[in-house]
């Protein structure tokens, strides 16, 4: 069998009805230059595919939010009805993964084909579904044989999975952190906020060297965000972290947030990021939104998530990095400190990244980690003599 008949058993089509395509007649709009699976279409090719939309109407597993399995259809409606930026868009919509006999069905099916989208330079956008979902992402990354990293945009860490339990959207993480073989580097979460959050979950983020940025942190100062995203391979968005009033479409919808346009902020951040490889936007439910307000909201976080991509700038350092001329390299000398912290500042973005010191015998297996993405306050830091955090944090993990 080929290829695209391989994980084209694994989706069923998407209702014609159901993406108002009759109402679109502009050739610029997103819903006529997608290649979609629908009745009427065939699973489309993917030779020169870019960014692969897939739906999983999966929540069996979202028991405190019944109901947003229904999310990717609405979602649909709207993105669809979005014209495209300055960008030509090569993107397929593959249709929806349904529910399995089990839950652990649905997880093999999404880990299939997010592997083989990603083995063909594609870019997963997952549309779901529960988040727990984000676990099956997850493996996805093992029979690709790399080191990760994950960043979860949520209120909540979602840890606290017992011995013989299924995973959840409110355990997931727990899930990953045990999995065997574990392939995570680094777990770093987006907007917690304190008061659903348990103090002995904050401590174990330290005691593991993950990084936690609170929401009053980061809204204070959003570009902060920017290098906390281009650390991610995988981005897992739960939509209850936005606020009730701009996203009402949560069981767990919560008066505190980010507003609208800072999800699409970190969004498109994540779209220009060159090592992300996959993306999921979770736990939407159609049953509490407000004139389809938080699928609205949600189609333009994919667009701007497109629109990112699009804007790649192709600099994500590699092992040459000391020899390219497309770099400028900082290196700065602390007091008291051993060590001297290499920056690098791409030409083409004016991006920073700084260098750890890796062992020798680690630099194959982490070739992807001890190049850290910062920012300039991170190098300003470095020159007061102050050890910038991100750097503490990697190094720990080498040694």
């Amino acid at each position: 069998m080929t290829y695209q008949m391989n994980i084209a058993d694994f989706f069923e089509p998407v209702d014609q009805n159901k993406l108002h395509l009759a109402q679109q007649n502009h050739p610029l709009l997103l819903g006529r230059c997608i290649r979609a699976f629908t009745e009427r279409n065939s699973f489309p090719e993917l030779a020169d595919i870019d960014i692969a939309i897939m739906g999983v109407n999966e929540d069996r597993n979202s028991a405190s939010n019944s109901g947003c399995s229904l999310a990717p259809d609405y979602v649909r409606k709207y993105l669809y009805q979005l014209y495209q930026g300055p960008f030509s868009a090569r993107i397929a919509d593959l249709g929806n993964i349904h529910a399995g006999n089990e839950v652990s069905d649905t997880y093999f099916a999404v880990k299939t084909v997010v592997a083989k989208l990603i083995e063909q330079n594609i870019t997963p956008v997952i549309i779901g579904g529960g988040q727990d979902i984000t676990y099956a992402n997850y493996q996805a990354y093992e029979s690709l044989g790399q080191i990760i990293n994950i960043v979860s945009v949520d209120a909540r860490f979602d840890i606290g999975l017992k011995k013989g339990e299924e995973p959840d959207h409110n355990n997931y993480l727990s899930a990953i952190l045990t999995h065997k073989p574990n392939y995570l580097f680094n777990y770093a979460n987006i907007g917690y906020q304190t008061y659903f959050t348990d103090q002995d979950a904050i401590e174990l983020m330290e005691k593991l060297y993950f990084d936690a940025y609170r929401l009053g942190v980061v809204r204070n100062n959003m570009e902060e965000v920017e290098p906390i995203v281009r650390n991610a391979d995988l981005l897992s968005f739960d939509m209850s972290c936005i606020r009730q009033s701009d996203a009402p479409a949560n069981a767990n919808a919560s008066p505190n947030g980010f507003y609208g346009e800072e999800a699409c902020q970190i969004v498109r951040y994540a779209g220009l990021s060159d090592k992300l490889s996959s993306i999921g936007f979770y736990e939407m439910n159609p049953a509490f939104d407000k004139g389809d307000q938080t699928a609205h909201l949600l189609a333009q976080m994919i667009w701007y998530f497109i629109d990112g991509y699009y804007h790649r700038k192709n600099d994500y350092p590699d092992k040459h990095i000391k020899e390219s001329a497309d770099f400028i390299k900082y290196v700065v000398s602390i007091r008291d400190f051993q060590n001297k912290i290499n920056f690098y500042k791409s030409k083409k973005s004016n991006r920073w990244w700084l260098e750890v010191p890796c062992p020798p015998n680690m630099q194959r297996k982490y070739n992807r980690q001890f190049l850290v993405p910062c920012s300039y306050k991170d190098y300003q830091e470095a020159c007061q003599n102050e050890i910038p955090e991100k750097w503490w944090q990697v190094y720990q993990k080498f040694v």
